[in-house]
């Protein structure tokens, strides 16, 4: 008897009963209760880093909680391993294809059998698969590589994959992120049908309310590591849930700063942008952006709504296929000489993989910027006393903490990359500052020196378009808020007129 012919042949309730998850001092999950029944679509409603992937990894064994308990088809399971998860009809479907790509569908689905004949009989194989997919109400091309499959099929085929493998509970991480809408309803819709029809269960991650009201049964709401709230989705309404997301709670105060120079010039202008997004699907489209001298401008969505293209755009490593950027007024393609000329800066997400050379030195990473100014590309060779003093001038007035300028910059901490980083952008004079998560991941310590940095490059004149999904830093620091969602600005409200709920249904993609 296989694997599969062991498993549930209808749909499985999971109960996560104080589920707790800490990392060192850090607790990422703090007694977190949630209850799919069998046969519900069950949304999984937060913030980035409130807690959800946290939960569905402790959920699938890919983390053992600290504490708390799992009930699966009411017994209680002990799971700690993602192969526990799945001896009990577990399965999830990830937000990035886990497919092999130059295999065709078929193929990707036999060899996902922990079953798999080392020597397989396609003509038995292509049998059971066609009397499996009569069943399904997914209709894909089993014989086409994955390559040559649209996203939508891609995802049918990667859900289609669990219920092969006997899977009847699913976790479905942000199951639309890379569809077009016509493929989100069309795949929401068969899932909430095998629902209905006592299949499956489902939990599904999401940031879309729209989903979440058209699709799903109930929801529960994570904030910080906790359940805020939670509810049948009949009886909620898109405001109730925008509140538990954001919280009712004012925003931190802000770091000290001097009067918003809104009616200031123009330093920054995307004028009718388009660009392909990562998934080559959806287009980013950017009608109109402007970041002015003296104010901070704050680009606040939930992941996959197109900042990273959008920051791609601004530093040259994305082209565009229509509009126009410009920065003080003339075109700007991001080149070296161009950022020179117009004091142009950059503080990418992850710098130390987006913005410096790992194995290089502290003091080699803060020259990148003047190592060739001022005459010194006339030179054959570096002016390496130069580098160091100018370097120990920037680590001491940034507090940057290294044990040596000569220690490769992948030595320090997360905190101390940023600082270095920041070192090097804001030396001389800076007009325009363009900025992705600067504090993911960062100490409380590290974020606020970062954010005060921030507002000190504002204070002094300088143009800031901050992209952040910590809503709470967009509302501390930007005098400006605007909102992505499907690679749109869909909100642009002066700080002061802001108000969160709405902030949050729009980065639900409901106004």
């Amino acid at each position: 008897m296989s694997l599969r012919d062991r498993l549930p042949t209808g749909a499985i309730g999971v109960e996560t009963i104080g589920m707790t998850m800490r990392f060192g001092a850090f607790t990422a999950l703090d007694d977190v209760s949630i209850k799919v029944a069998p046969g519900a679509l069950h949304a999984l409603l937060g913030e980035n880093g409130a807690g959800k992937s946290t939960l569905v990894k402790c959920m699938m064994g890919f983390y053992e909680a600290t504490a708390g308990q799992m009930l699966v088809a009411g017994k209680e399971a002990r799971i700690t391993a993602p192969n526990a998860a799945h001896a009990l009809g577990m399965g999830m479907v990830y937000q990035h294809f886990t497919l092999v790509p130059s295999l065709t569908a078929a193929e990707n689905l036999v060899i996902s059998r922990e079953d798999a004949p080392a020597i397989i009989n396609w003509r038995r194989e292509h049998a059971n698969l066609s009397a499996f997919m009569e069943r399904m109400p997914f209709k894909i091309p089993l014989d086409q590589p994955v390559r040559a499959l649209s996203a939508g099929e891609k995802q049918k085929l990667e859900i289609l994959k669990q219920l092969y493998l006997g899977r009847r509970f699913l976790i479905l991480d942000e199951p639309t992120s890379v569809l077009t809408p016509d493929e989100a309803d069309e795949v929401l819709g068969h899932v909430r049908g095998l629902c209905r029809a006592g299949e499956i269960s489902v939990l599904m991650i999401t940031h879309k309310f729209r989903e979440v009201t058209a699709y799903a049964d109930s929801v529960s709401v994570l904030r910080r590591g906790q359940l805020v709230g939670e509810g049948a989705v009949a009886e909620l309404e898109h405001a109730d849930m925008a509140r538990m997301m954001m919280g009712d709670a004012a925003a931190a105060a802000s770091a000290p700063r001097a009067k918003s120079a809104a009616s200031g010039a123009p330093v920054l202008a995307v004028e009718g942008a388009k660009a392909a997004d990562r998934s080559g699907v959806k287009s980013i489209d950017i009608e109109d952006l402007v970041v002015r001298a003296g104010e901070i401008v704050g680009v606040a969505g939930v992941s996959g709504n197109g900042q990273p293209e959008l920051m791609e755009i601004l530093t040259g490593q994305r082209p565009i296929e229509a509009g126009a950027i410009k920065v003080k007024g003339a075109p700007y393609s991001a080149r070296r000489a161009e950022a020179r000329a117009h004091a142009v800066r950059y503080l990418p997400e992850e710098p130390l993989h987006n913005a410096c050379a790992p194995r290089m030195s502290v003091t080699e990473n803060i020259a990148f910027r003047s190592f060739d100014a001022n005459g010194a590309s006339d030179r054959f060779w570096l002016a390496n006393g130069e580098m160091r003093r100018r370097a120990a001038e920037l680590v001491t007035a940034f507090k940057v903490k290294t044990t040596s300028l000569d220690s490769p910059i992948s030595s320090l901490s997360g905190g101390n990359v940023q600082r270095a980083t920041l070192a090097r952008e804001l030396s001389g004079d800076v007009d325009l500052l363009i900025i992705s998560n600067p504090c993911f991941g960062l100490d409380f310590s590290a974020v606020a020196e970062i954010r005060d940095r921030i507002v000190a490059a504002r204070n002094a004149g300088a143009a800031v378009l901050l992209i952040s999904e910590d809503l709470d830093e967009i509302l501390e620091l930007a005098d400006r808020i605007l909102v992505m969602s499907e690679g749109r600005i869909s909100y642009d409200r002066p700080a002061a007129e802001a108000d969160r709920g709405e902030i949050g249904r729009h980065m639900g993609g409901r106004a």
